[in-house]
Parts: C-alpha cells; sequence; structure tokens
C-alpha cells in the first residue's frame, strides 16, 4: 500500500501547471525531501525566504544584514525561531545568496520565494438543463453516474451547514453575488471601525483578508467583473446557494472565507504561507470549524516553508485540498506542488488531498497530472459551471475545477458527522470513491468522487 492510501487548475484552454525544480537549499535534518520536478520555475527576483535556527536571537538578523540579505517581513515564528521574507542587498543571484546563507550556519533552510499562477478563460452562461453534471448522480434527474454524486446527498436531506467553514486560498471572490452571499462569511468578532477588534492582526478583515495586496478588501473585480473570476468560480462549486436561479455547489449551506494570494501577477510562497496561517490562527483562536482549505493553484517548487505552514494547519485539523495540476503528466516521476506534499511525518497523518480531474464521460481530462502514490482521487474538472464576476455565470475546465469538488465533499461529510477529525473526513472521501477505469494505476484509490457515499 502506497504513502497516500496509508493514512488515508485550471486550465481553461491553458494550464495552471505546477511544476518546479529542486531549491538548492534543502539540507536541514528535518526537510521532507522532494521528488524530481519540472523544469525551471519562477520565483520572485532578489527575494528569499529564510528561517533562522532554532534559539538564535535578533542579533543573526543583523549578522544575516552583513551577508547582503535584509529582513522585509517576519511571516511567522516557528519554534522559537523566525521565518523571514528577506531581500538580497548585494546583487547576488537567489541561487548563490541561498547556498551562502546556508553555509554561514545562522539558518535552518533559505529558499526561493516561488511565484505561483493560473490562467482562465470563459466560455459561457445550470442545475436542471443538464449544464451543472459534475453535481449529479446516476440515480438524480438530471443523470450523470461520473458526476460527484452531490444530488443524491441532496436527496436524503444532506445539504451541508452554516456552521461548518472552508478557507478559499485562491484569489478573492465575489461575496456579494446572488449565489454565494448567503454563504460568505461576516466576520463577527471584527467591526469596520480601523481596530484590529479580535486581535489577530488583520485590522477590519471582515471577509478575511488579501495577502496580494495587504488590504481586507478580498473582492478587487468591481461591477466589470475583471478580476477574481477565479476564485468567485471556485466558490460556487463548493457552496453555490439552491433553488435561486443560478448554479448549486455541492453545500447549499456552508460558510466560506476568503485567504486570497493571487493578485494580477500571480501570487508568491509567502503571501501562501501567511494565508495558510490566517485560517490555523482562525480555528485556533475563535474556535471557528473550518475543515478544509481549497488550493487550486501551483507553479513554484518544493518550499520547506509552505510545507511547513500545511503542517500547522494540519495539526488544527485542516485539511489542505489542492489541485494536480494541469500539464498531463505524472505527479508520481515530476512532482507537483502544492499537491505533492504530505504532512504525515510531522502531524501523524496526511492532511493534503489531491485532486485530478475526470470528464462527464469518465475519461482523465487529457490535461489532468495523476500519480499512483501522489494523486488520491478524480473529480469533475471539465466544463464545469459556476459563478463568476459580476453576478454572472461561465464554464471552465481544469483541477482547479475538480478541487472544489472535493472540498465541497469534505464540508459535506462535516455537517452530518459532527466533531469528525480531519484523518476522519478525509478518509471518509478516499474510501467512498466509485472504482473508475480512466484513474486505475493513475491514482491511490483508482476512484472519483462519491459524495453521497459519506
Amino acid at each position: 500500500m502506497n504513502r497516500k492510501h496509508l493514512f488515508g487548475l485550471l486550465t481553461l484552454s491553458a494550464l495552471l501547471a505546477a511544476c518546479g525544480q529542486t531549491p538548492v537549499a534543502q539540507t536541514s535534518p528535518d526537510t521532507q525531501m522532494p521528488g524530481a520536478v519540472a523544469s525551471t520555475p519562477e520565483f520572485v527576483d532578489g527575494e528569499l525566504l529564510v528561517q533562522l535556527r532554532r534559539g538564535l536571537s535578533a542579533q543573526a538578523v543583523t549578522e544575516l544584514s552583513a551577508l547582503g540579505v535584509q529582513s522585509v517581513e517576519r511571516l511567522a515564528v516557528v519554534e522559537g525561531a523566525a521565518l523571514l521574507r528577506a531581500r538580497i542587498t548585494d546583487g547576488q543571484s537567489v541561487t548563490a545568496k541561498a547556498a551562502q546563507l546556508q553555509a554561514s550556519g545562522l539558518v535552518r533552510f533559505a529558499e526561493p520565494n516561488w511565484v505561483y499562477q493560473h490562467q482562465a478563460t470563459a466560455t459561457d452562461d445550470q442545475f436542471a438543463n443538464g449544464t451543472l453534471w459534475g453535481m449529479y448522480g446516476d440515480a438524480s434527474t438530471p443523470a450523470n453516474q461520473y458526476g460527484s454524486q452531490a444530488a443524491e446527498a441532496w436527496a436524503r436531506g444532506s445539504v451541508g451547514s452554516d456552521s461548518v467553514y472552508v478557507g478559499i486560498i485562491d484569489e478573492g471572490y465575489q461575496f456579494d453575488h446572488p449565489d454565494l452571499r448567503n454563504n460568505a462569511w461576516l466576520n463577527p468578532y471584527e467591526k469596520a471601525n480601523g481596530i484590529d477588534d479580535d486581535g489577530n492582526g488583520y485590522v477590519d478583515d471582515l471577509r478575511g483578508w488579501d495577502f496580494a495586496n495587504n488590504d481586507n478588501t478580498v473582492y478587487d473585480g468591481g461591477t466589470r467583473g475583471s478580476l477574481d473570476a477565479h476564485g468567485t468560480h471556485v466558490a460556487g462549486t463548493i457552496g453555490g446557494t439552491a433553488n435561486d436561479g443560478g448554479v448549486v455547489g455541492v453545500n447549499h449551506n456552508v460558510t466560506f472565507i476568503s485567504g486570497k494570494f493571487l493578485g494580477r501577477r500571480g501570487g508568491n510562497t509567502a503571501d501562501a504561507i501567511k494565508a495558510a496561517d490566517y485560517f490555523t490562527n482562525l480555528k485556533t483562536l475563535h474556535k471557528l470549524n473550518i475543515v478544509a482549505t481549497n488550493n487550486s493553484w501551483g507553479g513554484g517548487g518544493y518550499s520547506q516553508a509552505l510545507y511547513e505552514a500545511i503542517v500547522r494547519g494540519a495539526n488544527a485539523g485542516i485539511l489542505f485540498i489542492a489541485a494536480a495540476g494541469n500539464s498531463g503528466t505524472d505527479n508520481d516521476a515530476t512532482a507537483s506542488y502544492p499537491s505533492n506534499y504530505d504532512t504525515t511525518k510531522d502531524a501523524g497523518y496526511d492532511a493534503v488531498i489531491a485532486v485530478a480531474a475526470i470528464d462527464k464521460a469518465g475519461a482523465l481530462a487529457s490535461f489532468s497530472q495523476y500519480g499512483k502514490t501522489q494523486v488520491d482521487l478524480g473529480a469533475p474538472g471539465v466544463a464545469i459551471t459556476s459563478s463568476v464576476p459580476y453576478n454572472s455565470y461561465a464554464s471552465y475546465n481544469g483541477t482547479s475545477m475538480a478541487t472544489p469538488h472535493v472540498t465541497g465533499g469534505a464540508a459535506l461529510y462535516a455537517s452530518t458527522h459532527p466533531g469528525a477529525t480531519a484523518l476522519q473526513i478525509r478518509q471518509a472521501i478516499l474510501d467512498s470513491v466509485i472504482a473508475t477505469p480512466s484513474l486505475n494505476g493513475k491514482t491511490v484509490t483508482g476512484g472519483r468522487l462519491n459524495v453521497s457515499g459519506f
């Protein structure tokens, strides 16, 4: 039995691929060793993520400055040592500076600040007319055996709960969209008063936080809807409300929170870490029932810093559900992040669920990445209609679209199994899959999502 089962992107005509190469500075003994990865990932020029060694004081920051590195932001404190976003000040390359810092003895690791991307192309403007095939089951009306079986779960009264929360680490989303506004989080611990009322470090984070622009405006698309379409589409698949004339998500009732880190030029590791930690903090600070985050993005190489942020979430009981990628390659042979991370070593279970895309005939999508030991299951990801700005609907393709079907499934299970652990939710999802020939030998389970099987 392989390591994934033991404990347990959007291509719209383009690719949201997670491609990368092994960073130069991953020699710390507690580093999860990455596999071979695809070539030439992007990173932020002139920046590094630097984790100081345990026990080193602020004096280490001064010593780093002497080595041509200036701290510009503290991202987290891990076991008493700071994780820093740092700027290279002496003109050396990212690779050379990472190697120099690793040799200095001051850091656990130094690595690039990887860049993540997605690309979007829309095609059209739901359940009754056959469009929302990803929500169907083999016994629903309309029917499609390769859908998520959500309609069959609804028929027996399983429609979700507002007391279940999911984080959307992505672009922002149009929280006042007719199909989203009733499930959009409004922070009860904050007031719009310019004060950090709940003490979580974010002022007036009423709907979540925009880490790309460092403000509380999680939707930047305006009434023209030119931005945040991808995040809005993801939200609609997880929890578009029912019986309102638009689309419907896996959950009729759920609460989603925005952790926007993808902006006009994509996103980076530093902001992804802050987004992941934001949800971990909300769960620990306010005891919110955050069961999962949706991560329909990729593009960088292995990051020890991001891995550890995912572990912090895992230890708080938050699943990290991730798109397998859209390059059509084997993730067993060519690692794709973040979907290839495995938190078992440091969290006691694997909180990462990697999702491939299938089409309405049950075939593995031509663009979808796969992996017998690295990709857990398939879900609908071709011709998926959902909400987009402004107050509209569109059809997208990608593992980005498959992933929120699974995140929705996690939320649906949590609504009918109060108190279920992240591991129990994970196991329920993987144990209930329907065997699918196109996924045999291509995924851990060899099957597709079945939310009616919980």
